[in-house]
């Protein structure tokens, strides 16, 4: 089933593992939950079910996994905030399909999202024909999700206009969303199972500043980038492999550049080498998303157009236009960083980083 899709939703992805963990699951469950949040915790940190082993999925704090859950067996709204790329997006996905089967249920927040778009609006056909009926109704993610008694995901919240949000508030105070087309009929009572999993990039701050009263609404767990260079690789691997299975694409991982990408993100990232010199940090994101492209773009390139094997020129290409995308600056900070932390590496070390310093002359 994987196979029909490009990017097939978390619970069809892992649909094994999560019949696995429900069938052998015997925590308690919070009212409308497909597994227990012991069981929610082993799909995300890994662990086995029924003789099903099931691998890791989030690498970070354990302990925030855990209290996410907890936020979300209760009354409160959960809000996923930190810098671009450190998966805040995978892990709201990865909590919605084991607690409720559906990640999909989703607002992508915008300058151009509508309270509509996050509530209900109509089919303006039948409203014409038939008058305000539920029929006529177009149910949004946040009405879907109150009927239903499952979450809501809200994408990037900060991007959308503030009293947007705000529409947020009533709701999730007192669970009740009132249509008043529909009359009587029109008042909408929140199902045991409904929550909120918003996400929120720190780089947007001040943006559409959230307002005070619905931070309240919200427990906010801030997800930090991946600290540790060995995990930082393990999931570069991981995903490169992935995802050169779903295009295809027959090409041999090589972890000394796997890890050599790693090193250099986390370094570029931290604004210091593992030898304790400093760098500058770039404007760009760092985030380990973007390595992960563009290890996957160069072999990629090397299936289509070269001979399946990694080229370090290719590499070195696709790590500028990631970094030096946003700021002109950054081109100098990645030629110094190759200057200091490549080139010392490349006499220590040698093997994969002599050929990575070797390609600083195209970094222009």
């Amino acid at each position: 089933m994987e196979q029909n899709y490009i990017k097939p939703p978390v619970e069809v992805r892992y649909a094994d593992q999560l019949a696995a963990l429900e069938a052998s699951d015997t925590g308690k469950k919070p009212e409308n939950w497909r597994l227990s949040p012991k069981a929610v915790r082993t799909f995300i940190l890994g662990g086995e079910a029924g003789g099903v082993k099931i691998p890791r999925k989030f690498y970070g704090n354990d302990a925030l996994v855990e209290r996410c859950i907890i936020t979300l067996a209760g009354s409160r709204g959960l809000m996923l905030v930190g810098e671009p790329g450190t998966a805040k997006t995978m892990l709201s996905e990865l909590l919605s399909a084991a607690c409720c089967g559906v990640s999909t249920n989703t607002v992508q927040g915008t300058a151009g999202t509508t309270e509509d778009m996050i509530k209900y609006s109509w089919n303006y056909a039948l409203l014409l024909s038939k008058g305000p009926c539920r029929e006529a109704l177009v149910p949004s993610p946040l009405l879907v999700g109150m009927e239903n008694g499952i979450f809501a995901r809200f994408e990037e919240i900060t991007r959308t206009p503030a009293e947007i949000q705000d529409s947020l508030i009533s709701v999730m105070s007192d669970q009740i969303l009132n249509i008043p087309e529909l009359g009587d009929e029109g008042l909408v009572l929140a199902k045991p199972g409904f929550n909120i999993i918003g996400t929120a990039n720190t780089r947007d701050k001040g943006v559409n500043e959230m307002s005070g009263a619905l931070k309240r609404r919200f427990n906010f767990e801030t997800v930090m980038p991946i600290a540790d260079v060995r995990l930082e690789k393990e999931i570069i691997i991981r995903e490169a492999e992935d995802m050169a299975k779903a295009g295809h694409i027959d090409c041999p991982i090589d972890t000394d550049v796997a890890e050599l990408l790693a090193v250099t993100y986390h370094e570029l990232r931290e604004g210091r080498t593992a030898e304790g010199t400093v760098v500058e940090k770039p404007a760009a994101v760092m985030s380990t998303a973007e390595a992960v492209s563009v290890y996957y773009q160069t072999i990629s390139h090397s299936w289509y157009f070269g001979d399946g094997k990694t080229d370090m020129g290719l590499l070195t290409e696709n790590l500028l236009g990631a970094v030096c995308k946003e700021n002109k600056d950054d081109l100098e900070k990645l030629k110094a960083y190759f200057r200091t932390a490549v080139t010392a590496k490349a006499k220590k070390v040698g093997g994969a980083w002599k050929a990575y310093s070797e390609t600083a002359g195209l970094l222009r």
